[in-house]
């Protein structure tokens, strides 16, 4: 397996198009990352306080719906 150094390297030496197709496949990658995030701080618990809070500041005028 390559470490961080290895694997900027290897990205240096990538041709245009193959940067594009890296870039694009790593962008999902870490959203789809990001998104397994969220969804299992969702489910511990962890929003909960930031969940309520937006709701109350609907209720009481503070946001809006988008």
């Amino acid at each position: 397996m390559l470490d961080v150094k290895e694997l900027e390297l290897a990205v240096e030496k990538l041709a245009p198009a193959e940067l594009i197709a890296f870039r694009t496949w790593f962008l999902d990658y870490d959203a789809e990352l990001w998104d397994e995030e969220i969804e299992a701080d969702y489910h511990s618990g962890k929003l909960d306080k930031f969940i309520s809070e937006a709701i109350e500041d609907f209720q009481q005028g503070k946001a809006s719906e988008i």
